[in-house]
């Protein structure tokens, strides 16, 4: 087996648009979730998102582009172009050939969507415009992405729900490991932050109005965010030989499914992806430092997640640290475990562990170092990336510093 290492890191989300601005947010615990703004959110219950502003896409795309890329394929690109300038990589020749792209989504064009249900439904139009089709494609930012960079290896999307993020990233580590690939673009985006979208969020009834507060005993939903975080994984010898920074390096992984139900969490699911992970890294449970956890603020995913913890590192589950960014950014749906690694990085990197904010009143339910309000210097050579989806689908990253 091949070491993966991490070369390249690109973003935007309601902390920033760049890894930089957004990892300082972290650090310093800025909150990115406020008063949503776009057509009708009026008629919403739920008024306040993780939205990405100051993006002018018109700016960076010209009329063409904008036929085709949907707000979550802008997003994407936008990412894609920073990890890949970081990184340094060239894709031509036999790196091209075999190189590809993974990403995750869950709904994918949903403001195309939300447009022309309007347009036909409520303006009372007949006619849509002949690329919303390839314009709302789960698989639009995929492709645009292997367009743009000329990477002609596996390219596809994943889709499942709130690990989608990871479970892509999962397969873009498997085919640099094997071999299939000298190096993968991974990672995920989303934009569900319309109308439509969070209407349609709406009726789960784990929405909060006021704050995203996991871990806290007085939480009460989820908020929604948006925006995108892209990667270059990449073989370690190939990055070596070419002189590239790397980042950090991915060690593992592992998936699993609750096969119980389609939107309550199983502890016993979620602990094996843990275990798995450590299994697959070749790690002991003493070796981690932190988790960067689900998190998502809902009453059951937050103790199901630190009964998971608690059951596969035992009493080192006392020694870890545990946050959640979904406190900063919201909740990114299928893209939020890449904005999430983004945290994992900065802890291998630069020592710091973003902190989860607007934690007010412990939960004996949640007694885990949840690192409360303020981020945390503190050394640390492996951690973890939690995700856990709806249906029941788990996928857990292992990082370590190189």
């Amino acid at each position: 087996m091949k070491r993966v290492v991490i070369t390249g890191a690109g973003t935007i989300n309601a902390l920033g648009h760049c890894v930089a601005d957004t990892m300082k947010a972290m650090a310093e615990g800025q909150c990115g979730i406020g008063q949503l703004e776009f057509r009708d959110v009026e008629r919403l219950s739920i008024q306040i998102g993780g939205q990405v502003r100051g993006f002018e896409a018109k700016g960076r795309y010209n009329r063409q582009q904008m036929s085709l890329y949907d707000r979550f394929t802008q997003f994407t690109l936008a990412a894609a172009a920073e990890a890949i300038a970081q990184s340094g990589i060239i894709f031509s020749g036999e790196t091209a050939a075999k190189s590809g792209v993974v990403l995750g989504t869950a709904g994918g064009g949903v403001s195309t969507w939300d447009d022309n249900y309007r347009s036909v439904y409520e303006d009372g139009k007949n006619r849509v415009h002949p690329f919303v089709v390839p314009k709302l494609m789960n698989n639009a930012a995929a492709s645009h992405v292997s367009m743009e960079y000329n990477l002609k290896g596996p390219s596809f999307t994943v889709s499942t729900a709130c690990a989608s993020s990871n479970h892509a990233m999962a397969q873009a580590f498997q085919m640099v490991r094997t071999g299939m690939a000298p190096a993968m673009v991974t990672g995920g985006s989303e934009s569900m932050l319309c109308f439509g979208g969070v209407k349609a969020w709406e009726g789960l009834r784990v929405m909060s109005k006021d704050a995203c507060r996991p871990f806290s005993a007085n939480r009460n939903g989820m908020v929604q965010g948006e925006g995108a975080g892209i990667f270059v994984f990449e073989e370690y010898e190939h990055a070596r030989a070419r002189g590239a920074e790397i980042l950090c390096e991915v060690a593992g992984f592992a998936m699993s499914s609750d096969a119980s139900d389609i939107v309550m969490p199983s502890k016993n699911g979620a602990a094996r992806a843990i275990a798995g992970a450590l299994q697959d890294a070749r790690l002991n449970s003493e070796d981690v430092g932190y988790i960067n956890a689900h998190g998502t603020g809902t009453a059951a995913n937050d103790k199901t997640e630190c009964a998971a913890v608690a059951d596969v590192f035992g009493p080192h589950a006392d020694q870890l640290m545990i946050s959640s960014t979904k406190s900063m950014h919201g909740h990114l749906i299928g893209g939020t475990g890449a904005v999430e690694l983004l945290a994992c990085i900065m802890a291998l990197r630069d020592g710091i562990i973003a902190p989860t904010i607007g934690y007010q009143e412990p939960d004996p339910e949640c007694a885990l170092d949840v690192v409360p309000n303020e981020a945390r210097n503190a050394k640390v050579d492996v951690v973890l990336s939690n995700a856990f989806a709806f249906g029941g689908m788990n996928a857990v990253l292992a990082l370590r510093k190189v």
